[in-house]
């Protein structure tokens, strides 16, 4: 992801909408920050956790749902100047859920690091995700081979470090781990 082009102009909603189809891109605070297209490692673990994800939601059944990128979160329903497009997004709330994508915090967001774009998600992100309410934040680092997991629903802020060699539990759920490992990366 690059970072914003220097404009005097704060952006809204409205005009993330009305960029061009084949454009990806992110609105936070008022700026726009056009993203690259993803490498293949980069959908290689989005699919295979997205997945995990996936089956372990249509096996518990419930109102979560997830939605894999390209996927619309506005983090701040009062706001127009925030639209995300996270890797991973799990919904638990179905009143979240229109037609656009998500309106309000999801429960969990995972991003992938792509080259080039690692203080985005480090930092940019991380704090609004904060701001807006998230309950767990995972990043997948594929050129370390780390995951930063930030628990964030908790009084005191809580992050955790692991490899693609670990088995990694979800926060928000009793039972639902991640295991690196099987996954083959």
């Amino acid at each position: 992801m690059s970072e914003a082009f220097a404009r005097a102009n704060s952006y809204t909603e409205e005009d993330y909408y009305n960029l061009p189809e084949n454009v990806h891109a992110e609105l936070i605070d008022g700026q726009i920050y056009y993203m690259a297209a993803p490498s293949r490692i980069h959908q290689k673990i989005l699919n295979a956790v997205n997945n995990t994800i996936f089956n372990y939601l249509r096996s518990k059944g419930g109102p979560c749902e997830v939605y894999p990128a390209p996927f619309s979160v506005r983090l701040f329903p009062e706001n127009d100047k925030n639209v995300v497009e996270p890797d991973i997004s799990v919904i638990c709330d179905p009143g979240k859920l229109t037609d656009r994508g998500c309106t309000g915090a999801p429960d969990w967001i995972v991003e992938v690091i792509s080259p080039g774009n690692s203080s985005h998600d480090y930092v940019r992100k991380l704090n609004l995700y904060m701001d807006a309410g998230v309950r767990e934040y995972w990043i997948v680092d594929p050129l370390s081979t780390k995951i930063f997991v930030y628990h964030l629903e908790e009084t005191s802020f809580k992050a955790d470090s692991y490899t693609f060699q670990d088995k990694i539990k979800v926060y928000i759920y009793d039972d639902l781990w991640i295991d690196f490992k099987a996954l083959g990366l």
